[in-house]
This record gives structure tokens, C-alpha cells and sequence, in this order.
């Protein structure tokens, strides 16, 4: 491929994919850490840790796309790699809860703030306008891959070592990304005096909610949130708690789920070649509302086993992908070519802003009033939620490009600059 014929493009990727891994790796592990601290109360310490990661997504996320323009960018996405890398060591050793959460919020600020830095780059060193697309594409794809195979490969990891192993691995894959950064060659923005910083981190959020397609994107959004919460945060309990499992058994029941979208992302751009988007992602919602509401009756009756908590998980990942995958393209469809940058900046902090509502509810109250209760009130906001993208959604939007006069092609230095779509 082209794209990766580009050699400071190449290494900037394999940084961006080995820091996506070290944060999915982690997640795994801090479930497990949570479990050796809180024990049944495990849900609730992983939801606070979880829910303290999506405030600094939602926050610094937008504010770094804002301002990355004024920074050293190569020395900043080193430094970001670096503080991953040394907060990840230093998770094993803390021996008090409020330890996590400290920690937490220090590692996924640097990575709220990693991912629109990045995006800010590519169009400096991805030059041609196609190619330029496709990268955005491979992150999103990356972003997707992580999530798939990450319980995956923390299953397998886990049977040969302890999960505090797990943080040593991650930390050197961020040390990795760290160097390969450095290897790049990355030349710092040229400041804009056009925009100011507070008016580019809006942009992409009102371009959201003017957009009737990417309004509904926000519900589904909602919809992958209130199922996934159900898998992040619950699995750890139902499978040591419930199901009377391993730390092992743990990862493996993630990788259910993981396995599930995977199959489902496989034969997905087949599908879109002869489906509409708005098809295949409200398709995706009603699986996912349908794996939330069969979690909570089957919670209920006691008839959660082994095999109907991996069905329902595996359910869970194919709605999951049903969603994501197609999100991308959606984007691109909906703003003007300028804009791109700011679409995703925002798809990023609102998604994740999904999450910040749901991860409390799963963890919280599922530990102060059990699971069924819990995943019920989860399932009532993922139908919600489908039924909200069925309504904000357009049944007959067929529009590929948004509305108005071609925008120009932009010029290197104003791509990452986020402007309001036409």
C-alpha cells in the first residue's frame, strides 16, 4: 500500500498501534488489580477508574486538538508515551484504591491527549489528499483492531504469567512507541491566528449535532456504550463471583466478546458494499440492545451459565462492530473535506462521553443493587438509544457529500485545523 510506502507515516502508525494495545492490555489487567484490591467490590473500583478515564477523554481530548498547534508535537507525543509508560510500572506496586485512581487519571489523560495530536500530524506528513483519507481510516481501524484483539491476547498472555506481568509488558510497548516516535520525523505546526483555540474544539461538536445522520451516530453511540459497560466492567465479578471462574477464565470471556466482533468486522465491508450504513449500524444497535436485555432477564432467572454468558457476550461484540465500523465512512459522507479532522475529534470526546454515563451505572449500582438491576436500567438506555438513531437518522438519507459547493482541497498546515462543516 501506498500509504505505508511513507517511512515517517509507518512509524508513527506502528507507535500509535503498539500505544493502543498497551492501553487495552491494561485494561485488562486493571480489572484484575481491581479484583486483588475491592474483591465483590471490584465493579465499582474499575467503574470509578474507568469513569475518572472518560472525564479526561471528554475533556483534554477536545482541548488538545485545540492547542496542539502551539506545541513541540514530536516532543510532546514522546513525553505522552513516557508518562504511560512509568504510570503502567507503578500500577502493580499501589497498594490502596485512591492509588488507581490517581494513576488512572494520569495515564489516560496522556492518552486522551495522544490520539488528537496524532491526527493533527498525519496531514503533515501524509501529503496527497486520497492518501490522507486512507490514513484516518487505518487509525480508526486500529482503534477497532485494538479492541478486538486486546482481551485476546491478554487470554493467552495471562495462561503463561501473572496479570501484574501484564503492566510490565505494556509499560515497554509504550517505551517502544516512545522510540518510534522519536524516529520520526515530525515538523511542528505553524500556529494559526484565524481560529481561535476555543471556536476549533467546538467546531466538530456543532457540526454533530447540525448533522440529523451524526445525531443518530450519538445515540448509537449510547447504545455501544450501555451493552460494552456490561463486558468492561462486569465480567471481572460475574465470572470470579458468579460463575466461580479464573483470573484466565476472565480474559477468555472478554475474548468472547472480542471474538464476536472480530467475525462480524470480517465479513462487514462486503456488507457495506451492497447496504447502507444507516442499515448495518441500527442492525448493530438492536443486536447490542437485544444482548443487554437478554443479560439482564437471564441475570434474573439465575440462568446466566457459562455458555449463555459467552453467547450473549459474543452477541454483544457483533453489535459492537455492526456499530464502529461503518462510523468512519459516515463521517467522511457527512462534512466537508476540511472538516474530516474535527468530525473525528468529536466523534472521539462524545463517544467517550457515552461511556462516562454508563460505566457508573454498570459498576456502581451493579455492585450496590446487583446485576440485574443494573444491566436493566443499561438496557432501557440501549433502547433508547436505537430507538433515538432510528428517529434522528433520516430513513432516506442518501446523501454522500455534505450539502453546499465542494469544499477546496486545503492546504498542508490548515488540515488539522477544525472548521465548521458547510
Amino acid at each position: 500500500m501506498r500509504l505505508f510506502g511513507i517511512r515517517d507515516y509507518r512509524r508513527l502508525f506502528g507507535a500509535q498501534v503498539i500505544a493502543l494495545f498497551g492501553t487495552g492490555l491494561t485494561t485488562v489487567a486493571l480489572g484484575l488489580l481491581a479484583y486483588d484490591l475491592a474483591g465483590p467490590r471490584a465493579g465499582a473500583v474499575l467503574s470509578t477508574a474507568l469513569t475518572v478515564k472518560m472525564v479526561m477523554y471528554v475533556t483534554i481530548a477536545p482541548l488538545a486538538a485545540a492547542y496542539i498547534d502551539r506545541l513541540p508535537r514530536r516532543t510532546f507525543l514522546f513525553l505522552l508515551d513516557a508518562v504511560r509508560g512509568a504510570v503502567v510500572l507503578a500500577l502493580p506496586l499501589v497498594g490502596e484504591v485512591w492509588h488507581v485512581y490517581l494513576l488512572i487519571g494520569l495515564l489516560q489523560a496522556a492518552s486522551a491527549a495522544f490520539t488528537p495530536t496524532f491526527q493533527a500530524v498525519i496531514p503533515d506528513i501524509v501529503t496527497d489528499e486520497a492518501d490522507y483519507t486512507r490514513a484516518l481510516s487505518a487509525s480508526q481501524v486500529a482503534s477497532t483492531m485494538e479492541s478486538l484483539l486486546s482481551p485476546v491476547l491478554a487470554a493467552v498472555a495471562l495462561t503463561f504469567l501473572s496479570f501484574d506481568r501484564l503492566f510490565l509488558g505494556t509499560s515497554a510497548g509504550f517505551l517502544v512507541s516512545a522510540a518510534l516516535v522519536l524516529s520520526t520525523r515530525i515538523p511542528d505546526a505553524r500556529p494559526s491566528g484565524r481560529t481561535g483555540a476555543r471556536e476549533k474544539a467546538a467546531a466538530g461538536i456543532r457540526t454533530f449535532f447540525g448533522t440529523p445522520r451524526l445525531r443518530g451516530v450519538l445515540a448509537l453511540d449510547l447504545v455501544v456504550a450501555a451493552a460494552g459497560s456490561i463486558v468492561v466492567v462486569n465480567t471481572v465479578n460475574h465470572v470470579r463471583d458468579v460463575l466461580g471462574g479464573t483470573r484466565s477464565d476472565i480474559a477468555w470471556m472478554l475474548a468472547a466478546s472480542g471474538t464476536g466482533t472480530l467475525l462480524a468486522a470480517l465479513v462487514l465491508p462486503r456488507v457495506l458494499d451492497r447496504a447502507a450504513a444507516r442499515t448495518v449500524m441500527t442492525t448493530g444497535a438492536g443486536v447490542l440492545a437485544g444482548g443487554t436485555v437478554a443479560a439482564a432477564a437471564l441475570a434474573s432467572a439465575g440462568l446466566l451459565t457459562w455458555t449463555a454468558t459467552a453467547v450473549v457476550w459474543s452477541a454483544i461484540g457483533v453489535g459492537t462492530a455492526l456499530v464502529i465500523t461503518p462510523t468512519g465512512k459516515v463521517l467522511r459522507a457527512s462534512v466537508a473535506r476540511n472538516a474530516i479532522p474535527g468530525a473525528f475529534a468529536a466523534q472521539f470526546s462524545l463517544s467517550h462521553l457515552a461511556w462516562l454515563i454508563t460505566y457508573p451505572v454498570a459498576g456502581w449500582l451493579g455492585t450496590a443493587a446487583g446485576f440485574p438491576l443494573a444491566w436493566s436500567v443499561l438496557a432501557v438506555l440501549a433502547l433508547a438509544g436505537t430507538a433515538a438513531a432510528l428517529l434522528l437518522w433520516p430513513r432516506h438519507d442518501g446523501r454522500t457529500a455534505p450539502a453546499g459547493p465542494p469544499a477546496p482541497v486545503p492546504a498542508r498546515a490548515d488540515r488539522s485545523t477544525l472548521t465548521r462543516a458547510a
